[in-house]
């Protein structure tokens, strides 16, 4: 966690350490456990907790007596003072949440397989289910902070554009920001959707040790998000953690990247319908479909796997193999302490491929005599994503940055 400093003209970033310090005590929070915890002087906190009480962000739940002294006063956050709208755009599902500021899932929805080759309805289809659940929530329009979208990369951030997401057939420059803000009348932003699966595990966590880890995407896509000395590592255009054309060691099909070991040349779904049909499994979609025929393709196999298909569980071990091989390259490049694995896919094979993944990671690992990697699955479920958006949308509200500190 950040410390405060006690320097003029810092009053927003006080604000934001202080809020987070309460944010993050599960079972509240006195203004002398602030102090100690942000390094700032007692009248700073004073000042600060006054602002947040008048904005209706934290109350005075209740006092406690720990030894002599004056009893003290637990501050406790106003968990739905604001809340904020996640949309996650997969190939093969869309998600929305909305999300209080505990990190915790108020209202969900989730569209199977929806008509993606459309951008326009999509984007539509998207504010409808966010109005529905505004509606069924009760909570006041005014207390939502802002949408965002987690989608797959490439994307402009800046501009909120999709540019040309390998999966998504016909989503080349689409625009995602603009319509949804005009359609909404919220503030949206849009997040790369591996970058904000692994701000949701930041926001959400209270491991504080965990400051170094990465975050394997599993959907209809693969991707990577790295946290790196606690802060997440985006790159220059917001796009890190294309991980698809790795080498998996394994030949499998020519790419376009121009290898055919890579893991999107071993996961494409024609490569893994074939391995599927030769494996005996029998599947009611062509192998090049559209993305929705391949989603439900890939439905099919899990489907059999968690139905007791030895030959499907075995297949599906073996493509998540693959993808703790190229999740053992990252730690030995970046050398952390934990691989954490998620999303939707992710959450419907986990139970039968971690301890696979754990083993090839480990194994991969060149610096296991110095250390282990721990390799765990995400606890956020199959949305993951969409809790990511929502979360992105927070942190970029309220988590303390310390590009505040510049002065301009």
């Amino acid at each position: 966690m950040q410390r405060g400093t006690n320097l003029g003209r810092l009053g927003d970033f006080n604000q934001a350490v202080i809020f987070e310090s309460i944010r993050r005590a599960v079972d509240g929070v006195s203004r002398v456990e602030l102090a100690g915890s942000t390094g700032l002087s007692p009248q700073t906190i004073s000042n600060v907790v006054r602002r947040l009480l008048d904005e209706g962000l934290v109350r005075e739940d209740r006092t406690i007596v720990s030894g002599p002294g004056k009893p003290r006063t637990v501050l406790e956050l106003e968990v739905n003072r604001m809340v904020a709208i996640g949309i996650h755009l997969d190939p093969g599902v869309i998600s929305v949440v909305m999300l209080n500021l505990r990190g915790e899932v108020m209202h969900s929805r989730r569209l199977d397989i929806p008509p993606v080759e459309v951008p326009e309805k999509t984007v539509e289809t998207m504010a409808k289910t966010v109005e529905e659940i505004i509606a069924a929530s009760g909570i006041p329009r005014a207390n939502v902070v802002g949408v965002g979208v987690a989608a797959p990369g490439p994307l402009d951030r800046e501009r909120g554009v999709m540019i040309d997401p390998p999966l998504l057939d016909g989503w080349k420059d689409v625009a995602i920001v603009e319509p949804l803000r005009r359609m909404l009348d919220l503030d949206v932003i849009l997040e790369k959707d591996t970058i904000a699966a692994s701000i949701a595990e930041l926001w959400k966590g209270n491991d504080a040790a965990r400051d170094n880890f990465i975050l394997m995407y599993v959907g209809a896509g693969i991707g990577a998000g790295m946290v790196l000395n606690g802060e997440i590592h985006r790159g220059v255009s917001n796009n890190a953690g294309e991980v698809g054309h790795y080498s998996t060691g394994v030949v499998a099909q020519p790419c376009t990247c121009g290898r055919n070991d890579c893991l999107h040349a071993n996961l494409a779904f024609n490569h893994v319908a074939q391995l599927a049909r030769e494996a005996g499994l029998t599947l009611t979609v062509p192998d090049d479909g559209t993305p929705e025929e391949r989603a439900e393709g890939m439905s099919q196999i899990v489907k059999m796997a968690g139905e007791g298909n030895e030959s499907a569980a075995t297949l599906m071990r073996g493509c998540m193999g693959k993808v703790g091989q190229v999740a053992g390259q990252l730690c030995n490049a970046l050398d952390v302490s934990q691989v954490i694995f998620g999303g939707p896919l992710w959450s419907e094979v986990g139970d039968y491929c971690l301890d696979g993944v754990r083993e090839v990671i480990n194994e991969r690992f060149s610096s296991k005599n110095v250390h282990g990697i721990e390799v765990r699955s995400s606890t956020l479920g199959p949305e993951a994503g969409a809790i990511g958006g929502a979360c992105a949308v927070m942190d970029a509200s309220l988590s303390p940055k310390a590009a505040a500190l510049l002065l301009r």
